[in-house]
């Protein structure tokens, strides 16, 4: 887990789930990294369970039923790599 707490990601123990806070200079630069988020997730067949967002933000949690597996912490990877690829910052 260690690999994602140095993207950005918190950890919660119950339920289980990553949550990370990503900011943005523009409305543009989160429209993009929404775009990216939802490819990401289309790709992979899963969902993040949580996604809120203002102009310059965006919340994401993503849950697990069980404990966090590898499909949540790919999930969680690669979406910290969209927002990189659009200038964001955790």
């Amino acid at each position: 887990m260690d690999d994602l707490a140095a993207l950005g990601w918190t950890t919660q123990s119950r339920p289980p789930a990553l949550f990370q806070r990503f900011a943005f200079a523009s409305y543009g630069q989160t429209r993009a990294f929404l775009d990216r988020v939802a490819e990401v997730q289309d790709e992979l067949g899963r969902a993040a369970q949580n996604i809120s967002f203002g102009p310059t933000y965006v919340n994401i949690t993503i849950a697990a039923e069980g404990e966090l597996g590898d499909g949540e912490r790919e999930l969680a990877r690669r979406i910290a790599a969209a927002a990189q690829a659009v200038g964001g910052a955790a």
